[in-house]
């Protein structure tokens, strides 16, 4: 799994640039103001080939917080809790200061890999202002300049060192040499059902089920065998053996769900019918799409609502969750187990459409009626030619297209050819990605 990287430090000392700058985004707001970050934030980043996540949280005041000062501490913890190293941002044009040694203390405690980067050093790595920083006992500062893009990448490399490399990882290889276990992550808000609903299973006829140790965080994986097909739970609300029954733990980690989400081949996106569909279900639903995952939507507590209800519910499926149009909604009650039978064939439909295997001569012949039917758009003096598709890559399937002029082709003529596609070959509950690759035109080369 992806490794977890925590910035901590106090206010104004210029995590939100570095979560920025590492990050390649403008996703966290930065200002000279302190206080600006409160809640969590986090992003996906690659240094070196490694691909990371990255937390971004507010000024830490470990000592007696109180207000909203108190609520930020706590987002902080919660930050550090579930990172795997955490990043300790200090300002060497202020100084050190009594709450960064409240920090470190802090941080010692917790026992945590950790890393000192001393911020807004551009042109000082050699400066003896950065010694008296050796008095936190972090080991040894990284002179960094957030803003300026200086030693960032010296620090990632102390930071990421720790970590196996992907294809050294035990766990992850002999996860992928098993291709006929179906690795299904579970997903959604606190308290909408996961842990009913992974207990329910467990708990069915015919199912195999037992402990397995996770990698070196607490992750839990848990194999399930129905119908003669091997499945493997991730669960992300962490799950504990006790006797012969599994219990949640009450805790709710946004890391762990993205980790589980980028470890399946299914996602399920758990709602709760009682609550709606909110922004944090929005959020992870964006992640399973950004991921490439194949996903199906299950309505918990179905049973729970009444007929107005149910359609309030469904127009503001269609409404907030456009974006995932091509999923199949499957309507449930965890707790009495109704329609989890349904769940299941649309588990196996969604990963049969994600691992379909796209046959060249029929993507082609799709594209030349796609043309025929409606050509692209004219750009300037020229109109893109389509000329041949192939499939470049499954899970999810990802259609290549050759033709000239490609780069003029818009979204919605990608929509378009999309919507063949997927009608075609009957590809449900899976995004799709299309390619294209454009050939060189050899009259480039001949214009006077």
């Amino acid at each position: 799994m992806k490794p977890v990287i925590a910035f901590v430090g106090r206010p104004n000392v210029g995590k939100s640039t570095l979560f920025n700058r590492i990050t390649k985004s403008r996703d966290a707001i930065v200002a000279d103001y302190a206080g600006l970050t409160r809640d969590r934030h986090y992003g996906d980043a690659r240094h070196g080939g490694r691909e990371f996540i990255v937390i971004d949280t507010g000024g830490f005041e470990p000592q007696k917080p109180t207000g909203v000062v108190a609520e930020m501490a706590k987002q902080t913890k919660q930050a550090v809790a579930e990172a795997d190293a955490v990043v300790f941002v200090v300002d060497v044009r202020s100084g050190l200061s009594a709450q960064d040694a409240d920090i470190a203390r802090y941080l010692r405690s917790v026992n945590k890999r950790t890393h000192l980067a001393v911020n807004k050093a551009e042109g000082m790595s050699d400066s003896p202002l950065l010694a008296e920083f050796h008095e936190l006992g972090m080991g040894e500062p990284h002179p960094i300049s957030a803003a300026h893009g200086q030693g960032i990448r010296s620090l990632l490399d102390a930071v990421l060192e720790d970590f196996l490399e992907p294809e050294e990882e035990g766990d992850v290889a002999d996860g992928d040499a098993q291709d006929d276990v179906l690795r299904l992550a579970v997903a959604g808000r606190p308290n909408v059902g996961k842990s009913t609903l992974i207990n329910t299973w467990l708990g069915e006829e015919r199912l195999v089920a037992f402990d397995m140790p996770g990698t070196t965080r607490d992750a839990i994986k848990v194999p399930l065998e129905r119908g003669g097909r091997r499945y493997e739970v991730i669960d992300t609300a962490g799950l504990r053996r006790k006797g012969k029954v599994f219990e949640a733990i009450e805790k709710f980690s946004v890391v762990k769900t993205l980790q589980a989400i980028a470890d399946a081949h299914v996602a399920v996106l758990l709602l709760d019918a009682t609550q709606g569909v909110g922004d944090q279900d929005a959020h992870i639903a964006g992640y399973i799409l950004e991921s490439g995952r194949a996903v199906v939507i299950a309505i918990n507590k179905w049973d729970a609502i009444d007929s107005y209800q149910r359609q309030m519910l469904e127009r503001s499926i269609e409404q907030r969750l456009a974006f995932l149009k091509f999923a199949p909604i499957v309507r449930i009650s965890a707790l009495k187990r109704q329609g989890l039978g349904p769940l299941w064939k649309a588990i196996d439909e969604v990963h049969a459409s994600a691992t379909a295997k796209l046959s060249t001569p029929v993507l082609t012949r799709l594209l030349q009626e796609a043309v025929e039917h409606q050509q692209p758009k004219r750009a300037g003096a020229f109109r893109p030619k389509l000329r041949y598709a192939h499939q470049g890559g499954r899970n999810p399937p990802v259609v290549v297209i050759h033709g000239t002029n490609l780069e003029h082709v818009t979204d919605s003529y990608k929509r378009f050819l999309e919507g063949r596609f997927r009608e075609h070959f009957k590809l449900v509950g899976t995004p799709m990605r299309i390619e294209f690759k454009s050939g060189h035109n050899p009259f480039d080369d001949k214009q006077s």
